[in-house]
């Protein structure tokens, strides 16, 4: 199996304004400044995670060291000291409270693996 790619040299200047754009974007919408485990749910259809999660008022949540983005309420934050099972806690209760809010049953994007331990 293989591939052949044809392509056309583009402006290079053009092109790391764009990704410089990009990532400006990202950094204004999602907390790329502290530590996280990305995106944790995924979207359901027709609408969107951190929205049910805001509406909920779970922005800011805690568990432990974990925290619900204040910046993005689809990402947890690891605030200095954050377990695996600080985090799963707090996965696990967001989903319950969205499902109690909205009648939403989000669906993780992140993948756990192992036992969080204390």
């Amino acid at each position: 199996m293989g591939a052949e790619l044809r392509l056309t040299p583009g402006d290079v200047s053009a092109a790391q304004a764009h990704i410089k754009e990009l990532l400006a974007r990202r950094g204004a919408t999602q907390p790329t400044q502290q530590p996280s485990c990305g995106s944790v749910f995924r979207n359901p259809a027709g609408d969107h995670a951190a929205r049910l999660i805001e509406t909920a008022g779970l922005k800011g949540l805690r568990r432990g060291d974990a925290q619900v983005s204040e910046k993005h309420a689809n990402f947890i934050v690891n605030l200095g000291a954050a377990t695996a099972a600080d985090i799963e806690a707090l996965i696990f209760e967001v989903r319950e409270k969205v499902q109690a809010a909205h009648g939403v049953r989000l669906e993780t994007e992140v993948r756990m693996v192992g036992e969080a331990t204390a």
